[in-house]
């Protein structure tokens, strides 16, 4: 019996573990383990979150285990989420066991869209905004053109696992100094919309939305958390852009 709850132990860390680092808000992951661990037959089941840990304590035969996991960030993957909420479920239905389970939670691969589709997709939708705004046809060119070269710069250093808020430094440099050419070269009817608009890319707005959801649902240190580096990756956009257009001479929008 003691091995089936050290099995559930290490189970339910290693989904939590999962959720968190790949961007799912904190009453998903708490809910998630303690469904899965009632599933597995545990008696009681109690979660702690952190911002980069978390902490599972199961309750079985009046045995109790605890075991803690860092959480590393690995970037958000809603397809990750979904898989673990999947074997939940199919948990709760007695469809698999915690074995079977396991099993599956260890062939769950955080899958991403083709590098060059979502190149694509992005400088398109930053053209949008410029567009949008008022912006004419050459606007929306530069922009795509600005953005569309910021996101491979991003995806170049996110492949060799840099500081984020490097990353975003880094993207906002590059993506501000193409972007300030429309102004020097006064490329379409509104230059400086290309400089605002192809830097909306870097909004941290999934960590911010998902800190708000966490204070509002009783998560508040988690939520706290979230918001600071949501805040921190914004600075670093923001002296990107600084230090690029100090560099180039053009303020644009600033």
């Amino acid at each position: 019996m003691l091995s089936k709850q050290r099995a559930v132990s290490r189970l339910i860390a290693q989904a939590g573990q999962m959720l968190l680092a790949h961007g799912a808000e904190s009453t998903l992951v708490g809910d998630i383990m303690r469904r899965m661990g009632i599933a597995s037959g545990m008696d009681e089941v109690e979660v702690a979150l952190t911002a980069s840990s978390l902490v599972v304590t199961t309750v079985y035969q009046e045995h109790c285990i605890t075991t803690a996991r860092r959480c590393p960030d690995r970037g958000i993957n809603m397809r990750v989420v979904t898989q673990v909420q999947r074997i939940c479920i199919m948990m709760e239905k007695r469809i698999i066991d915690y074995t079977l389970a396991q099993s599956r939670l260890n062939h769950i691969s955080p899958e991403r869209y083709n590098r060059w589709i979502v190149v694509l997709m992005i400088g398109l939708s930053c053209a949008a905004f410029s567009r949008l705004a008022g912006g004419d046809w050459t606007v929306f060119a530069m922009t795509f053109c600005a953005s569309a070269c910021g996101m491979i710069v991003r995806q170049e250093i996110g492949h060799r696992h840099f500081n984020p808020l490097l990353n975003f430094a880094a993207t906002a440099f590059v993506t501000t100094v193409i972007a300030a050419q429309s102004v020097l070269h006064d490329l379409g009817n509104q230059p400086s919309l290309v400089m605002a608009s192809s830097v909306l890319m870097l909004v941290p707005g999934f960590p911010l939305i998902n800190s708000v959801a966490d204070m509002l649902k009783g998560y508040v240190d988690m939520g706290i958390a979230r918001f600071v580096m949501a805040s921190l990756l914004t600075l670093a956009t923001c002296l990107g852009i600084i230090a690029a257009m100090s560099v180039v001479g053009v303020w644009g929008w600033a």
